[in-house]
């Protein structure tokens, strides 16, 4: 499908279209990133960060511009709020309590993909998990073992809900790909 209609299909709110916006440009967003980071977890985080803000400002997102090269703007920009953290890090530890306070409406309940996922064969599926990288591995845990909403996730890993939800997206699409492999 056209990159032009999965822009308008996300614009309304189309998860599927924010997928596939996802899977398209991960590996271009995370490559830049490693290049400039020269570290797989920053990076890996930057792009995280990078399509939360990305799917949360869409609407405000100008066709006029390469959707790439704004994709690319915004994990500069995240980089550099990542910078400024650790800088202001290593003086204080900031608490932002405004920010958790933003992100405090979610779903509670497990969707029926994700009772699928908890009925597959476990010992499997385990062993299938062990192959993520651990941050992977814990969101998959907390949201399917665990059962936590995403907003409980949110808050246990310290992270706005918006990553939660891309990390998880991000955690299930390795583990299919693993699943399939095998």
């Amino acid at each position: 499908m056209e990159i032009k209609k999965l822009i308008e299909k996300a614009k309304k709110g189309d998860q599927i279209a924010f997928t596939s916006l996802l899977d398209h440009y991960w590996n271009e967003v995370y490559g830049f990133m490693l290049k400039r980071t020269e570290n797989e977890t920053d990076a890996e985080d930057i792009t995280i960060e990078t399509f939360s803000k990305a799917f949360d400002k869409i609407a405000s997102y100008n066709p006029e511009f390469q959707f790439n090269t704004w994709l690319i703007a915004i994990a500069k920009n995240v980089h550099i709020d990542l910078l400024r953290k650790k800088k202001s890090t290593l003086f204080i530890e900031i608490t932002d309590e405004e920010d958790q306070q933003a992100y405090n409406v979610a779903d509670s309940s497990p969707s029926a993909e994700d009772e699928l996922i908890t009925e597959q064969n476990l010992s499997r599926l385990l062993q299938f998990i062990k192959e993520l990288k651990p941050h992977y591995q814990e969101v998959i845990q907390l949201r399917y073992f665990q059962e936590m909403s995403y907003q409980e996730i949110a808050e246990h890993l310290n992270e706005p809900l918006s990553n939660v939800k891309i990390k998880l997206l991000r955690a299930k699409k390795l583990l299919a790909e693993i699943i399939e492999k095998k």
